[in-house]
């Protein structure tokens, strides 16, 4: 089981940068997708971005294209989004999931462990 823990978030202005970070523990993290999910009405949101094991496929949600890069390090166990330009709608409580496939996927119900989430407060 994938221990997963989010510092990063905080309050920032519109136009602000921010990184979250998002580090697994429990299993070798190499062996997982992974992806972060933010603003929206479900309990974990929507689904803002998704990496593959190695990095080969990512994948966007189109209100963060350009904005938004999530990368990771499989030597640190970390998954990371930075967050470029944000804007007032952006805030929400943003959400670290894994799951053990190797193809990334935006259905939140596929993602296997979920962290505890780290707000995320932009004001105009």
């Amino acid at each position: 089981q994938a221990q997963l823990t989010e510092p990063g978030g905080g309050l920032v202005q519109a136009g602000a940068s921010l990184r979250l970070s998002c580090a697994a523990s429990g299993r070798t993290f190499s062996s997982y997708t992974s992806a972060w999910f933010g603003p929206g009405p479900g309990k974990e949101g929507e689904f803002v971005a998704a990496i593959s094991r190695k990095g080969g496929s990512i994948d966007y949600a189109d209100f963060v294209k350009g904005r938004f890069t999530i990368s990771r390090v499989n030597a640190n166990d970390t998954v990371y989004l930075q967050m470029n330009s944000l804007k007032p709608e952006d805030t929400a409580v943003y959400y670290c999931a894994v799951r053990r496939s190797l193809l990334v996927t935006r259905r939140e119900n596929e993602y296997d462990y979920w962290g505890q989430g780290t707000q995320v407060t932009v004001s105009s």
